[in-house]
């Protein structure tokens, strides 16, 4: 245990998160998302676990990553196949966390989303039930 850190985010989590760099993605994903089979594509090479639902592990992420503010939509989410509008209630409850730090958020496509998420430097698997609760977040810088 460390003073000041979530105690969500365990030893391989905090090292993952102190290697990524400017740009670099992270995945939070729901417990339907394929997290072994992408994770194995992603620089990681595995997912990593958080036992809670993905706005409680964005929550503890977000104490210890800057999001990138330099471009457009350092967030990202999975839209609703058959309603790319709809707003799902885990992302409705995420948005302020992501309003906090003036992140804006965009949309992606299930399959788009997936391929995305292949890239990504790691992959968060929570134990969120509720569908659609999957974001990417890139990392941003800290200012001095």
């Amino acid at each position: 245990m460390l003073k000041g850190i979530d105690p969500l985010i365990g030893a391989d989590l905090l090292a993952v998160l102190a290697a990524m760099g400017h740009g670099d993605e992270i995945v939070v994903a729901d417990a339907n998302f394929p997290a072994d089979s992408v994770a194995r594509q992603s620089v990681h090479g595995r997912p990593l676990r958080m036992d809670c639902s993905a706005v409680r592990a964005v929550e503890a992420i977000l104490t210890l990553l800057p999001v990138d503010t330099f471009g457009t939509e350092p967030v990202l989410t999975m839209q609703v196949v058959d309603d790319p509008t709809a707003v799902p209630p885990v992302v409705a409850e995420a948005q302020p966390l992501f309003a906090a730090e003036k992140a804006d958020m965009g949309t992606l496509e299930r399959f788009a989303f997936y391929e995305r998420a292949k890239k990504a430097y790691a992959i968060v698997l929570t134990s969120e039930l509720r569908p659609y609760g999957n974001f990417v977040i890139r990392k941003g810088v800290i200012f001095g």
